[in-house]
């Protein structure tokens, strides 16, 4: 598909910034999950894990810190698979490994399961099919086992991204059935900004929550968040990693979490 093949030349450009700044990050801080996701994955020590959409592997490490017995990261980006195994080698990490794969095309070569499947963080928006996604999901846990996210919220996505930072609200872009916006910058809040042409599809809550439900999985539950894991702008940081605007408090789904399981 030429968006996702586009989307993988794109990524490639921002891997060697990732690395580095990842690499610095992790050696100053233990953690860099934010509160939410801390708190609602629990007690997860000695479980399988394997992370979807995993970048330069930063989240899988601070993942496996958290005592997992197995940790696994895959990546469209065959450079962020390398600069993921550096990391892993850097603080010498016995438990991890990474794949590169395109995340809808994985069960061709990957048939393992896990007690855990994760996402995060700017994840859902440059897959074009969340009906593959979900059964790629399902495929991947074991019986009991559960599926994260925490991400974006899609409501957040309709505004001018810009007006936004100034406090003003315009919707100018889909929230249902919406196609794929094309851009030509990415980068930015880890790396130097880059051109290069890209593609991010917006799903609707909705559309998200019943991929999975057609899968078969149980939603235990879905909990959405005024605060957002990237500064867009004019935002206050209220915790580490998690910014809100001062005026929108209580008033507007910037980020959201969903726990799915899969029934025996």
């Amino acid at each position: 598909m030429k968006e996702i093949e586009k989307n993988k030349i794109a990524w490639q450009k921002l891997s060697k910034d990732h690395y580095h700044h990842f690499k610095n990050r992790l050696s100053q801080e233990d953690q860099l999950l934010n509160e939410h996701i801390i708190k609602e994955l629990g007690n997860i020590k000695n479980k399988s894990l394997i992370h979807l959409q995993c970048n330069t592997g930063a989240d899988t490490i601070s993942l496996s810190r958290l005592g997992l017995s197995k940790v696994v990261g895959v990546d469209l980006v065959e450079e962020n698979i390398f600069y993921a195994n550096q990391l892993k080698d850097d603080f010498h990490l016995k438990n991890i490994s990474f794949i590169a794969s395109d995340v809808l095309e994985l069960s061709k070569i990957h048939q393992d399961q896990y007690d855990i499947v994760f996402t995060s963080e700017g994840v859902l928006g440059w897959l074009p099919d969340l009906d593959k996604w979900a059964k790629v999901v399902k495929s991947l846990l074991k019986d009991d086992g559960y599926f994260y996210i925490y991400d974006s919220h899609p409501f957040l996505h309709i505004f001018d991204e810009e007006m936004l930072a100034k406090g003003e609200l315009k919707a100018v872009y889909d929230y249902f059935n919406a196609p794929a916006d094309k851009a030509y910058e990415i980068g930015g809040y880890a790396s130097k900004t880059q051109h290069s042409e890209n593609y991010w599809w917006n799903h609707s809550l909705s559309d998200i929550i019943n991929a999975l439900i057609k899968q078969g999985l149980q939603i235990e539950y879905i909990h959405e968040f005024d605060t957002l894991f990237w500064n867009n702008g004019n935002m206050e940081e209220v915790k580490a990693g998690l910014f809100r605007y001062p005026q929108l408090k209580n008033k507007f789904p910037m980020s959201y979490s969903i726990k799915a399981k899969k029934i025996k």
